[in-house]
């Protein structure tokens, strides 16, 4: 859409009155000063003297990077005094690159009107800025013409308002017939003063084209236009030999115009005219191009902002923007508007023979002999000039070659072609034995360029002699050179043409008298071209064609002659498609012609660049495209040739072509037998063998615009690796091509991306994938490797196409790790013109999935004379014997015979051969074999035996292959659709259980027909349930925060959902990338009543969740491991199902993009992880009913999935603050001491708990008589700061004569009863009976029996329960204990009696044994496992009575909103409420610790990753016990666990009875001052920590959060869980393993700080050895980001009262931002009812800035402003400045700042200036030049 600024200077910071008139007297009196010293310098006045001078023009100098400095004096002989009289500002540099003259900001165009004709169209006048110019005849009116032509093109056209200028006559660029279909994917911006646009992508609103960098300019000879770039990955512009694929940004020029030089690795301009660059912007694979339709000559400069400045010497600015989702697609959108590329004949892709300097036809018939005579595959021979008489066109030399006009006969009988050159100037002298008759019927109809008299012929000279050139845009001269081209071929008979020399070349400068002094040859700016003469080796400028003057049209000449030529081959060859190939060359050649590289030399860096060309003429359009293979100058070498032959094997266009005078380096001439010749005949014999894969690859490129010769970029964006590879190529996708590049070279470092390769020659799997490998590539090899998926169609090879063509075809399939894979075939009869227009092809679509190949003729308009037969297939990476095969065409089948068939179990190869499957029939072709990785287990329980597996219908296989399933679901076993309906919000299916599948569960009876609904949640959310229709079944009455209203519009969904029809499956496809997200349509689904199973493909192998389980690393492992979800009271370990239940993960698409699934099912449930990938969840009752949330980015699935869960709670300030806990206090004064302990040493500390020591035989709601004087302790402490929280735990005891709190229960029928019955449900937890001493000594189970009483449970999901709750905790708080959060344990639940008191469950026995038990811990002793029985009963909110088998693991969820609800209206403050079993949301009201861990190593790095879970489940509050809650733990351990801890977002020390002591001043006074130093810092950093809990709860935000989320795009941050981040800025680098110093961090691609010395490191993007002492973490803050702190103290309400600080750390960019929320720190609903401060800060340009979001604080809330610490200032500053509001700006004295320029860290102390954070301020530092 088109939209604009209301000013230029949006977002720019606005200067008062006052400061706006000294900084004019300034400026005025710095050009004063200026003018003086070139006065007294020179003698010559600083004065503009132009007629274009502008009175008192003071330019406004920005201060900006260097890279954003746009050149104002582009040539050389720059100035101060030059700059100024441009009115530009100068300011001199170390840096000799970067320029030293630069444009201002008040120079350029205005708007000063605009239209709109139509939505897709604006027209804006333009006026000149008043300003001194860069050159004369300045324009000062302009028309910018803006264009949406498709939702994908955006053109911008300025040019002179008032006088028609030249524009490019292009043979195919037209408007669109009619405005954009769909909607667009940019939006354009317009800025009006000064004039500029911005460009940006509607999904990303990233700016991709951004003129307002610098000014426009637009002079009659001078236009330049600047514009700022999203990345630095930019390729293209030409053509020049870039020495890289990836261009420098680092201030590189390249000057454009078309010019006869040799291709020698400089940076001058070479033989075509390419204003085109693609820039991929990021690892999404998001592309754009620009395309400058414009034909003058011009320079393009890239500068390293990333920035591209056009300056071009006439003619109009013509821009075309091209937007893409990958880079190929750009390409595509380029093609489509400058004309796709011509598909050419058949032949032309064979091999092909040339040199300059053949003495006679009998030379060139001994070249074509010797090397016919050894066998080498060969298809084409040239001849250079040498065949014509004198080097003049349409002649040849009746001596040397007199047998030429029969020369192509002799080809042809031998199935070859010969294809002779032309050049475009004409002789003006006689031949030997008369006149030149083609001269004369040229100036007959006087089709020569001439003079700028419009009458003169120009005359120059080259190869002939004196010679005219013909004016090829003069449609006399077209029909001139077609009727010549005709005669000629009548004479001598040919096959193709190759024009050259038609840049236009001349060997004098412009023309044999000279050129005329003018502003057309010597035009007030000349761009970088080679010799800095427009008229060196071409015509004078001056000269005149029809289109204009040979000064505009100069670079147009060798695309006319392509025109002109291709006319006449139309007229030549009629049908015959044949061929023209041309040296010069412009945007929209490809259509009509190849291209070669040019006169290139036999070097190996010519070898090597020759990618790169090859690479750079895909994206023009131009895919028919070679290097002289061997180095047309100079004598090759035989390993440079052999080499160079090798890949030559790979080029588009294979030609051997080499230079008169030098030795001979067709194969033959190295020997018949020698190494060269016998490696080229093997790469070209592949060659041949692959030309119907390249054959289809053309035709791809004509109707598409795909790229033939690919880079591996194009493929593989997302990896970034391979931005920078250009020593490797790609056939389309599919064939990687690895040169040897280098002499003396057998192995090279050769990059392997990211898919599964097969070596072409050896057939095997690459063991590597996305790294660098030593590739051994002997003398007579090179790199060919076939990507896994591809399907490539191929031929049997011969000599020629002629012959390979009539031999059969075949198919080279290679699998990928899915085992599919898919081509296409493309079949014509390889010489017809016109062909696809005229659908006179085959085309084949391959496909192998299943083990079936499928083969289907898409169109069938051709057959073939030689009745083809596809013979032979081949199968790379078939993992197993594949025992039949099948082929089926129609109704018949029959089975391949086996002695056809052979399979290598060592390679894994399957060859079929001997098939005669005719071309242009449908077939498929079955193997019978499932992939390991295919299999889905049938039998995941115990009871695993061959005739169970039979009995239930499956496969039984052994295999040697640990964890594989022996006994597998058939491929079609599940559901099929019975009914569909799809709508605009979703889709409603019925499916039914194929019926040939008996019922295998007899406990469990299938349900044969079920109910699927799929809901358009939202445009990222999707949900889709599973369900019986007949009879309702459990579902989780968990609310959650559904979208209101469905999205209905397709195109605002981020992804696209199908249903599989048999076996049924839904498919969920992420739109903009095409990655299949989740496709469930796999063997095993089954519905019954006490098992469901659904199976999953993955997209893959990053998958990460699940819980509540201990994990070994963050990143699942998915070699077949099976994970159980049940809540239990579980300590963590390895396969144990834990506290709570998480079904959910994340996904991480190999894109990059993420993806968010929920289970919302509460029952018993295993998920299965297998190397499919695949996931397959298996649950004993409810429902499926999933939910899916899709990013795309990790950090926004969080934000999305906590949307639909509930927000993580925001907790209150204090409880960020460190705690102290343990189990085995013995009575207060031991807490008392330890208290008094912590206040002596100065350690913060703002927490203290009580376990169930404190209550009366550990009955909740009771005090122990040793704990009487808690209540007292607790008051002392709270007047001091600190805060206290006791446990209660849901187990109430039963056996008591006066314990109210049960009795009252009783009354209120609050506990778990069994079902039908009024008996409680009675189990043993912690309260003992009355009178009775514990023998701790007898064994657990004894001490159980003997000493533990009755105990109830509540039932949280009763109203009347929640009631009772709440008065306990209240008149608890009230007349017995005081405190600030609650701590609820045990409430998974827990018994210590299995089920119940004697162990008998009541009722069915299948629900405390169900025909399936899940893969949980100790499952051989059923669900009721130290748990209830799961037949008792619960009641819902409204009185629906459900079984615990169903609501077990919702028990702690349930108890946590009714606890939570009871401490904030209880104690009227936030609070904290901790717990220890959770479900999705219970995030909403409690925090999480991670349970009763072990005092061991492991452990530390276990609960990094365990908290990297709970903030995927929408916790953000949790920690682990620090120092272990079981075992006594050791002294280093707990060192290291303390430094680790302290950055818990729950920071608690908590062990366990009988243990020793481990809190920080338990152990020696160093570990307490290690402890007091690391308690600091996070206590420094807890505004940071807040602020983050608030983004939390407010959006969703991670808190504890996995590097990948903030750096996506590095794949090496998907597997780290040693490290993590607080939020996006401090990175978190722990040691955790015993006796080491050093620890490996991985330093992301951003700019760190050392957080201890605010000092840059200078790694990024790699693993770092990190020094860590004991008691030294690493910290690292990241550039670019702002963090609040404040000074530490003994707790946080001594804390909060300190001012606040601001850790600045600037990015590369000198900019940071960040923000700051506060409130008072315990008041209940702060953010939701407005009693709040959130302010940004940003730093930039040298001011800090802050912006109040929000202000509802209280005044007594209200912090000042403090020290502001600002890292990455530079070296030296000199001053400091404040500004309050609108006050006058204040400079700080030198007393109030300091700085360090080792760390280049500044401080600024404005604690005595009162400035409040609320109150809008800004802060200003000045550096040195």
């Amino acid at each position: 859409m088109l939209t604009r600024s209301t000013s230029g200077k949006m977002g720019k910071r606005k200067f008062s009155g006052l400061e706006v008139t000294l900084i004019v007297m300034f400026l005025l009196v710095a050009v004063v000063a200026i003018a003086l010293v070139v006065v007294l310098a020179t003698g010559e006045p600083a004065v503009i003297t132009s007629e274009d001078e502008v009175p008192n023009f003071v330019p406004e100098c920005p201060n900006i990077d260097l890279g954003e400095r746009v050149d104002c004096f582009p040539e050389s002989g720059a100035s101060m005094l030059k700059c100024a009289q441009r009115g530009c500002c100068w300011q001199p540099l170390d840096d000799s690159n970067a320029p030293w003259c630069f444009f201002p900001a008040n120079q350029g165009y205005e708007v000063t009107s605009e239209e709109k004709p139509t939505d897709y169209k604006r027209d804006t006048v333009l006026k000149r800025l008043a300003a001194p110019p860069m050159f004369q005849s300045h324009i000062e009116e302009l028309v910018c013409h803006e264009e949406m032509q498709t939702p994908n093109r955006f053109r911008f056209q300025i040019t002179d308002s008032k006088k028609q200028r030249f524009e490019v006559p292009h043979e195919h660029v037209k408007p669109p017939p009619s405005p954009p279909g769909g909607a667009l994917k940019y939006e354009v911006e317009l800025l009006r003063k000064p004039f500029g646009l911005k460009l940006r992508r509607a999904d990303t609103k990233r700016i991709l084209f951004d003129t307002t960098m610098g000014p426009l300019v637009f002079a009659d000879q001078y236009l330049q236009l600047s514009a700022r770039l999203p990345s630095h990955n930019i390729y293209g512009l030409g053509e020049h030999v870039h020495q890289s694929f990836k261009h420098d940004t680092n201030w590189r020029t390249w000057p454009i115009f078309t010019r006869d030089s040799f291709p020698n690795g400089g940076t001058h301009n070479l033989y075509g005219h390419y204003p085109f660059f693609l820039c991929l912007e990021d690892e999404s694979g998001q592309s754009f191009g620009v395309f400058l339709m414009n034909s003058n000559a011009m320079e393009i400069t890239l500068q390293p902002a990333p920035a591209v400045t056009y300056r071009t010497i006439g003619g109009v600015l013509d821009f075309y923007i091209l937007l893409g989702n990958s880079p190929e697609a750009v390409v595509q959108e380029f093609l489509e508007l400058i004309g796709r590329p011509m598909i050419p004949p058949y032949w032309s892709l064979g091999f092909q023979l040339s040199r300059w300097g053949y003495s006679s036809l009998d030379e060139v018939k001994q070249t074509v002999e010797r090397n016919r005579a050894i066998g080498l595959p060969y298809d084409v021979q040239f001849t250079d000039i040498d065949y014509m008489e004198e080097k003049k066109d349409f002649t040849y030399d009746l001596v040397k070659f007199k047998d030429l006009p029969q020369f192509a006969d002799y080809m042809h009988a031998a199935g070859q072609k010969y294809v002779l050159i032309l050049d475009p100037a004409i002789a003006i002298s006689p031949r030997v034995n008369g006149p030149y008759a083609s001269y004369d019927r040229g100036n007959q109809k006087k089709v020569w360029v001439t003079e700028a008299d419009g009458e003169t012929p120009l005359e120059g000279e080259v190869w002939p002699g004196q010679t005219v050139f013909p004016d090829y845009t003069n449609p006399a001269c077209k029909e001139w050179w077609t009727d010549e081209i005709r005669k000629f071929h009548e004479e001598v008979k040919h096959d193709a043409l190759w024009i050259d020399m038609n840049e236009v070349s001349n060997f004098r400068k412009g023309s044999i008298k000279g050129c005329t002094v003018n502003d057309l040859n010597y035009p007030p700016f000349t761009p970088n071209i080679l010799d800095k003469l427009m008229y060196s080796k071409t015509l004078c400028m001056d000269s005149q064609q029809t289109w204009g003057s040979h000064y505009d049209v100069h670079s147009l000449y060798g695309y006319s002659m392509v025109l002109a030529t291709d006319e006449a081959m139309k007229q030549v060859f009629r049908n015959n498609r044949s061929l023209v190939f041309t040296r010069s060359s412009f945007p929209g050649t490809g259509k009509f012609s190849g291209h070669w590289l040019g006169d290139n030399a036999a070097t190996w860096n010519d070898l090597k660049w020759a990618i790169t060309g090859m690479l750079e003429f895909n994206l023009f359009g131009i895919p028919y495209i070679g290097a002289d293979i061997c180095g047309f100058f100079d004598n090759t070498t035989e390993e440079l040739c052999r080499r160079w032959m090798q890949v030559g094997a790979f080029y588009t266009f294979s030609r051997n072509h080499n230079a008169e005078n030098y030795s001979p380096q067709d194969p033959a001439s190295f020997g018949a037998d020698s190494l060269l010749v016998n490696s080229s005949k093997h790469y070209l014999n592949i060659r041949y063998t692959l030309l119907p894969y390249l054959y289809t690859l053309f035709y791809h490129a004509h109707v598409t615009g795909d790229t033939v010769i690919r880079p591996v970029m194009h493929e593989f964006y997302s990896d970034n690796v391979t931005w920078t590879v250009d020593r490797q190529f790609l056939w389309g996708s599919d064939l990687l091509i690895t040169p040897v590049l280098e002499p003396g070279v057998e192995t090279i470092n050769a990059y392997i991306p990211d898919a599964v390769w097969y070596d072409y020659d050896t057939e095997e799997r690459l063991p590597f994938r996305k790294q660098h490998i030593n590739m051994n590539l002997t003398a007579d090899k090179l790199g060919l490797h076939i990507r896994g998926g591809a399907i490539l169609p191929t031929q049997r090879p011969a000599v020629t196409t002629v012959y390979s063509r009539q031999n059969p075809m075949g198919l080279l399939i290679a699998l990928d790790d899915s085992m599919h894979a898919s081509g296409q075939l493309f079949w014509d009869d390889g010489d017809s013109r016109d062909t696809v227009e005229s659908g006179a092809y085959i085309h084949y679509q391959f496909s192998v999935a299943n083990d079936v190949l499928t083969m289907t003729v898409l169109r069938n308009g051709y057959t073939d004379p030689n009745n083809l037969k596809f013979e032979n297939i081949t199968v790379l990476g078939v993992t197993k014997s594949p025992g039949t095969l099948e082929v089926t065409h129609g109704d018949t089948t029959n089975k391949v015979p086996a002695e056809n068939v052979r399979y290598d179990a060592v390679k894994s190869v399957l060859y079929v051969k001997n098939l005669t499957l005719e071309l242009g029939q449908n077939y498929t072709v079955k193997w019978n074999t499932l992939p390991l990785v295919e299999r889905f287990d049938c039998l995941p329980g115990d009871n695993v035996s061959e005739a169970n597996c039979k009995a239930r219908g499956c496969i039984w296989e052994p295999t040697d292959t640990t964890r594989v399933p022996w006994c597998f679901y058939p491929t079609d076993y599940g559901y099929a659709v019975l009914k569909v309906e799809n709508n605009t919000i979703g889709w409603k299916v019925d499916i039914q259980r194929d019926p040939k599948l008996q019922s295998r569960r007899p406990d469990s009876p299938d349900i044969d027909k079920l109910r699927v609904e799929i809901n358009y949640l939202s445009g990222a959310m999707l949900q889709f349930k599973i369900y019986d229709p007949v009879k309702k079944r459990f579902e989780v009455p968990v609310p959650l925060d559904i979208p209101p209203t469905p999205e209905m519009d397709a195109n605002k969904r981020l992804y696209e959902v199908s249903v599989a029809q048999q076996p049924f499956g839904i498919k969920v496809t992420r739109k903009n990338t095409g990655t299949v997200i989740w496709d469930s349509s796999l063997p095993g689904f089954t519905f019954s009543d006490l098992f469901i199973q659904i199976s999953t493909r993955l997209p893959s192998q990053y998958i990460y969740g699940f819980g509540e389980t201990e994990h070994t690393s963050y990143l699942h492992d998915l070699n077949w491991n099976t994970w159980g979800m049940f809540s239990k009271d579980q300590p963590p370990g390895y396969k144990v199902n834990s506290y709570g239940v998480h079904p959910f993960y994340m996904g991480l698409e190999n894109t990059g993009d993420a993806h968010g699934v929920l289970l919302l099912n509460s029952n018993a449930m295993d998920v299965t992880l297998q190397p499919t990938p695949a996931l397959t969840y298996r649950t004993i009752g409810g429902i499926l009913d999933f939910f899916m949330v899709f990013g795309p980015a990790p950090e926004m699935v969080v934000q999305q999935y906590t949307a639909l869960i509930g927000r993580p709670v925001l907790p209150a300030y204090w409880s960020l603050g460190f705690q102290l806990c343990r189990y085995g206090y013995e009575n207060t004064t031991e807490i008392e001491n330890l208290y008094n302990e912590m206040q002596d040493a100065g350690i913060p500390y703002d927490v203290q708990y009580a376990d169930i020591d404190y209550m009366e035989r550990q009955m909740d709601f009771t005090l122990s008589e040793d704990f009487k004087d808690l209540p007292a302790l607790v008051d002392r402490m709270r007047k001091d700061g600190m805060k206290f929280i006791p446990i209660l735990d849901p187990a109430i005891a039963g056996n008591e004569t006066i314990y109210p709190s049960f009795t009252r229960g009783v009354k209120e029928n609050v506990f778990i009863k069994w079902p039908d019955s009024d008996e409680i449900m009675w189990g043993k937890v912690w309260p003992d009976l009355p009178n009775v001493t514990v023998n701790e000594s007898l064994n657990w189970d004894t001490q159980v029996e003997l000493y533990r009483a009755y105990t109830a449970f509540p039932d949280f999901f009763r109203n009347q329960t929640i009631e009772w709750w709440y008065r306990e905790i209240d008149e608890y708080y009230n007349n017995t204990l005081k405190f600030d959060g609650l701590w609820i344990d045990m409430n998974e639940p827990v018994s210590f009696v299995h089920g119940t008191v004697d162990g008998k469950c009541p009722g069915p026995v299948m629900y405390d044994d169900p025909p399936y038990m899940p893969a949980l811990e100790s499952k051989h002793m059923g669900l009721n496992h130290k748990t209830l029985c799961m037949n008792s009963e619960q009641h819902l909110p409204d009185g629906t009575p459900v079984k615990h088998y169903d609501v077990h693991s919702l028990y702690g969820w349930s108890q946590a909103k009714p606890t939570y609800d009871a401490l904030l209206n209880i104690t009227k403050k936030r609070g904290v409420v901790i717990s220890r079993s959770t479900y999705p949301s219970s995030g909403k009201w409690v925090g999480h610790w991670l349970g009763d861990n072990t005092a061991s190593w492991d452990q530390l790095y276990k609960s990094v990753i365990g908290m990297l879970e709970f903030s995927l489940f929408g916790i953000s509050y949790t920690g682990a016990d620090i120092c272990g809650f079981f075992k006594e733990a050791e002294y280093e351990m707990c060192l290291r666990w303390m430094e680790l801890g302290a950055f818990y977002p729950y920071s608690r020390n908590h062990n366990g009875k009988g243990n020793r002591r481990q809190d920080p001043v338990a152990w020696n006074a160093s570990f307490s001052e290690s402890s007091h130093r690391i308690l600091t810092i996070r206590y420094t950093l807890l505004p940071y920590l807040y602020t983050l809990m608030f983004e939390a709860h407010r959006q969703g935000n991670t808190v504890i959060r996995p590097l990948l989320h903030e750096f996506v795009r590095d794949r090496t941050t998907w597997s780290i869980d040693r490290q993590f981040l607080w939020g996006p800025a401090l990175l978190i680098t722990p040691a955790m393993e015993p006796g080491v110093t050093e620890v490996l961090g991985y330093i992301p691609d951003a700019r760190w700080y050392d957080f201890y010395l605010a000092k840059p490191i200078e790694d990024r993007g790699k693993n770092v050895t990190l020094q860590t002492p004991n008691g030294h973490i690493n910290l690292h803050v990241r550039g670019g980001y702002i963090l609040p702190w404040q000074d530490a103290a003994k707790n946080t309400q001594f804390s909060r009262k300190n001012p606040l600080g601001l850790i600045v750390a600037l990015d590369d960019n000198g900019s940071a931002e960040g923000s700051f929320f506060w409130d008072d720190g315990e008041g209940i609903d702060t953010y939701e009812n407005g009693n709040y401060l959130l302010t940004n800060f940003t730093a930039s340009q040298k001011t800090l800035e802050n912006t109040v979001v929000h202000n509802g604080l209280a005044d007594v809330d209200r912090l000042h402003l403090g020290k502001l610490r600002v890292w990455g200032v530079g070296k030296l500053v000199t001053g400091v400045t404040v500004q309050r509001g609108m006050e006058q700006p204040i400079d700080l004295p030198n007393t109030s700042f300091s700085h360090v320029q080792d760390t280049e860290e500044l401080v600024i102390d404005v604690t005595d200036r009162s400035f409040f954070v609320d109150e809008e301020m800004s802060i200003t530092w000045r550096t040195a030049i």
